[in-house]
């Protein structure tokens, strides 16, 4: 499940996430939320993830789209979560990701905010 954060700077988008993700969590949470941040210029993302318990296959094939429909949107992401493999594979492959990466734990979300949103 995904659900939208409120109270962002302006022009940050962040969502935070838990359990198994589906491909309607991304078509009914993400996509307009990045659609209308893309519109708006630079796209800055931050994604809470407390715990995790996979992703249906279509919710892989969202995932993908989203990175790519909106390619040069991609200004930042960060990823906050306590979630060890997440981490590393982030920090691992982050590069192939647009945008700046950066991942921090949770007792960090402020400054994961503060990142993303500079």
């Amino acid at each position: 499940m995904i659900s939208q954060l409120e109270e962002l700077p302006a022009g940050v988008i962040g969502f935070e996430a838990s359990g198994k993700i589906a491909a309607e969590d991304y078509r009914d949470v993400i996509v307009p939320a990045l659609a209308q941040a893309a519109k708006a210029g630079d796209v800055r993302f931050l994604i809470i993830m407390r715990d995790f318990d996979g992703m249906s296959g279509g919710a892989v094939w969202q995932d993908l789209k989203v990175g790519v429909e909106h390619l040069r949107s991609w200004k930042r992401i960060a990823l906050v979560t306590d979630i060890n493999w997440m981490t590393h594979a982030t920090d691992l492959f982050g590069w192939m990701t647009p945008g700046e990466t950066k991942t921090f734990p949770l007792d960090q979300k402020d400054q994961a905010i503060q990142w993303v949103a500079e």
